[in-house]
């Protein structure tokens, strides 16, 4: 079943022959929002250990690559690979060590270009234009967690940047001939779901490629699941036909050439206080895809 929207899929088959499969890799950075540069707390939901994979080792990216590439050319030995830098913040150090990192990823065979995961305030100019000289040999996309549109919401989760920033990193990095892509989060403390749809119409606005949703998840360890505990969490608690009908408008809201690459996340099941919904992300994307088919929905994507 094709999905009635642009894929992340879609957004790779346009620029690649084959099959691509991102590595994930912890390069060791740090933080602005940990280290002491703008704050010590960290945002409120915020527990590293819950997306990204443990480099406990200090294995090098070289080192990672070769790992994950093993792990995925036993089945698909013709697959090609971008490296991903996902843990915390992927342009925190000086640009000499970010392209020093940046291009040991890329001297490993078999990758053909980097997914970087950062902030919007951690973009300084002279780094994107080299990133811009670096887009001129391979794939450069750089992926901006900017989680909702609301400065209101921002402040609450102790996230240290405003919206402006984003829209400014965004419209910087596409000026630069670079991929953008934007990460959000659904249901965050204090937010309706007209806010959340609110934050889809911004979107909209933008010169972003890709975006990327997710439920909010109160994850152990955190402030937030510190304040869940005590009744004071502030989020909608969705269930899992509330959330299939929030990701429904939008597709529809969302402007067509943006591609979606997920709607949820998946936090490890020991860590994770709620949402527990029992569903794989494969398993919720094939439900809404089956909702969206067998309804009009309006939103003018391709499929």
């Amino acid at each position: 079943m094709r999905p009635p929207y642009r894929t992340f899929s879609d957004f790779l088959a346009e620029r690649f022959p084959c099959k691509m499969q991102k590595l994930t890799v912890d390069a060791g950075f740090s933080c602005p929002n940990r280290d002491g540069t703008l704050s010590t707390g960290g945002c409120i939901y915020c527990n590293n250990s819950s997306f990204t994979p443990v480099r406990a080792d200090g294995s090098s990216v070289a080192v990672q690559i070769a790992r994950s590439k093993d792990f995925f050319a036993r089945k698909y030995p013709d697959m090609r690979y971008l490296t991903y830098f996902q843990a915390y913040t992927g342009t925190h150090a000086p640009a000499d060590t970010l392209m020093r990192l940046y291009s040991e990823a890329l001297d490993q065979p078999g990758v053909d270009g980097l997914i970087i995961g950062t902030r919007p305030d951690c973009m300084p100019q002279p780094l994107l234009e080299r990133l811009a000289r670096l887009r001129e040999s391979c794939f450069v996309m750089v992926e901006y967690g900017a989680e909702t549109s609301h400065n209101t919401t921002l402040d609450i989760i102790n996230r240290c940047h405003t919206w402006e920033q984003t829209c400014d990193a965004v419209r910087r990095t596409a000026d630069a001939g670079i991929e953008t892509g934007l990460h959000f989060i659904n249901g965050l403390p204090g937010e309706s779901t007209a806010m959340m749809m609110q934050t889809v119409k911004a979107i909209n606005t933008l010169p972003v490629d890709v975006v990327k949703f997710h439920q909010m998840q109160v994850v152990k360890g955190t402030e937030l699941a510190r304040r869940y505990l005590r009744g004071e969490a502030g989020i909608i608690e969705f269930s899992v036909e509330n959330y299939l009908d929030l990701c429904v408008q939008i597709v529809k809201t969302l402007r067509s050439d943006i591609a979606i690459e997920r709607f949820v996340s998946q936090s490890p099941a020991d860590m994770l206080l709620c949402p527990r919904w029992g569903l794989k992300n494969h398993e919720f994307t094939d439900r809404l895809n089956s909702r969206l088919s067998s309804t009009s929905c309006g939103c003018g994507h391709s499929g």
